[in-house]
């Protein structure tokens, strides 16, 4: 599990950079479409093909899969804001985003409670 566990690890100190730029700075939509499809990319080449049987874990993947796209999509959205509250808003979203991918891979690394109970 620790290489694994490593790239989850890197996975997450890329979502936590990410979110935090993008809540502290003036961050220019293109950079952050191009650090979203860099994300993207190594979630795909560094995630995706980590083979673990554990059905939480797929899930998880799946999941995680689907909020990157959903991300993706909110960048554009945010593109075409025309208002500095609607910009805003869309920010908050994108940054509500992040948090549930690093909520994803904090779930994914933590280990299983079930047989200490």
């Amino acid at each position: 599990m620790s290489l694994n566990r490593e790239r989850y690890l890197a996975l997450v100190t890329l979502l936590e950079q990410l979110r935090s730029d993008a809540t502290t700075t003036q961050i220019v939509t293109l950079e952050l479409r191009v650090r979203i499809a860099s994300l993207q990319q190594f979630f795909a080449q560094q995630i995706v093909p980590l083979t673990d049987e554990d059905w939480r874990v797929q899930s998880y993947q799946t999941e995680m899969s689907k909020q990157l796209r959903l991300l993706e999509i909110d960048v554009m959205f945010l593109q075409g804001a025309r208002q500095a509250s609607t910009a805003q808003t869309r920010l908050q979203t994108i940054s509500d985003r992040l948090t549930i991918l690093i909520q994803y891979c904090d779930a994914i690394l933590q280990p299983e409670m079930e047989g200490e109970k």
